[in-house]
């Protein structure tokens, strides 16, 4: 019992008289040649350093007047700059704005084509790469023609018609208008022609 008191007051001793000597300045080669202490087990020879129920520092005195332990700057806080510098705040990449591409609509008018009964001239509205409509400017008129030009019309032209389903020139001939069909589509394919 007598040689742990010892031990443990020698272990005292030694560890004041390091702290003491580290946090004094001048004296850090005396401290580094002191001898260095082996840790001893106060509760006695059997039990294991840092067994529940030890506690290797009770008995263990506080020196006063020791160093305060060195305290770092906290992460992210900035030290005080010498005078004289300047910091610059890195340029920003420039903002980039994406805007959906606008869709134009735009009317293509196709050239225009005589036949034995008359004039025909077709134009389109397209949107984007699609036909979106098809009017005829100029049919045949006078007579029969009349009717004909008017089935013509009714299966090629507006927004439901042929053209727009089929989106090219490919149409079928419309019966008793042979002619005025063939124009139509020679018509309707210089304006794709002139779109795309």
């Amino acid at each position: 019992m007598r040689r742990a008191l010892l031990a443990i007051t020698g272990l005292a001793a030694s560890t004041t008289a390091l702290v003491v000597f580290k946090g004094s300045p001048g004296t850090s080669q005396v401290a580094q040649n002191l001898p260095t202490a082996q840790p001893v087990n106060p509760s006695g020879p059997g039990t294991e350093p840092g067994a529940p129920g030890t506690d290797p520092t009770a008995g263990t005195p506080t020196p006063s007047g020791s160093a305060k332990p060195s305290t770092s700057p906290k992460p992210g806080k900035s030290t005080a700059r010498p005078s004289g510098t300047r910091t610059t705040k890195a340029p920003s990449a420039p903002r980039t704005t994406t805007k959906a591409p606008q869709s134009t609509t735009r009317r293509v008018t196709g050239n225009g084509f005589e036949n034995e009964y008359g004039y025909v001239q077709v134009q389109i509205v397209v949107s984007g790469s699609r036909i979106v409509e098809a009017v005829a400017l100029s049919l045949p008129s006078g007579g029969e023609s009349d009717i004909h030009s008017g089935d013509v019309r009714n299966s090629y032209d507006g927004r439901g018609g042929e053209v727009v389903r089929k989106q090219n020139a490919n149409l079928n001939t419309v019966s008793g208008a042979t002619e005025t069909s063939n124009s139509y589509k020679q018509s309707l394919r210089s304006a794709i022609e002139q779109a795309f």
